[in-house]
């Protein structure tokens, strides 16, 4: 996998982390799919959350320099999708991830290490 896509990956996964986005999971697409190379997946509780991490990984991608090329669904906060081009970001409310199961969908890809980029809470 390209390097270019591991450095989107991470700052992706370091915003959305930061704002406390929920079960993170990448999958490496490139060999199922021409559109892009990884999905990242996530989730948050409340719409209001699942805003508060697309503005923050929006953000963290801009100041390093990565385009967006285009968004969906940010107006209803249930499922909106981030297009950079090698990579694709989906911030879901819980029960919209629960529904569509993108994970299922594209079980034969491979998971991606990203628990490196995880900041581990002790409580």
């Amino acid at each position: 996998m390209e390097t270019q896509v591991n450095e989107m990956l991470e700052v992706a996964v370091k915003a959305a982390d930061q704002k406390r986005a929920e079960h993170l999971i990448a999958l490496d697409i490139h060999e199922i799919s021409l559109v892009s190379d990884a999905y990242l997946i996530m989730d948050a509780p409340t719409q209001r959350q699942v805003l508060a991490i697309v503005d923050e990984i929006e953000d963290k991608m801009a100041e390093a320099g990565f385009e967006l090329k285009r968004h969906e669904g940010r107006r209803e906060g249930e499922w909106v999708l981030l297009d950079f081009g090698d990579l694709f970001v989906h911030v879901f409310k819980d029960e919209m991830r629960q529904f569509y199961n993108l994970e299922k969908l594209w079980g034969s890809a491979p998971e991606m290490a990203i628990e490196q980029w995880l900041v581990k809470e002790d409580f």
